[in-house]
């Protein structure tokens, strides 16, 4: 099994939005993704009530490295990730196998 935990600081007012809005829809977005990408287990995402931390963590578990990889040039996700791309301006990533 492959864990990716991906963590990111979002624009203020990216999109018109305010970061709190555009992390619910990044949330929606994300955790909308299981069940429709074959390999992806489970994806959560938390939005930080922190405000020294990251704004959003995603913790997603996929079958195995193949899966992940796929998982990266699904079209659903690269739908998610062309929206994630417009209201983040840093990003720290994490991947190991268990």
């Amino acid at each position: 099994m492959v864990t990716h935990i991906v963590m990111w600081n979002l624009k203020e007012g990216a999109l018109g939005h305010s970061k709190t809005e555009n992390a619910l829809e990044m949330k929606q977005k994300l955790e909308g993704l299981v069940g429709k990408i074959d390999g992806l287990i489970s994806a959560e995402v938390g939005v930080n009530y922190n405000p020294k931390g990251m704004d959003v963590c995603l913790l997603s578990k996929f079958v195995d490295a193949a899966a992940q990889d796929a998982y990266q040039v699904h079209p659903l996700h690269l739908a998610v990730r062309e929206f994630v791309h417009q209201v983040i301006e840093s990003r720290v990533v994490v991947d190991y196998e268990s």
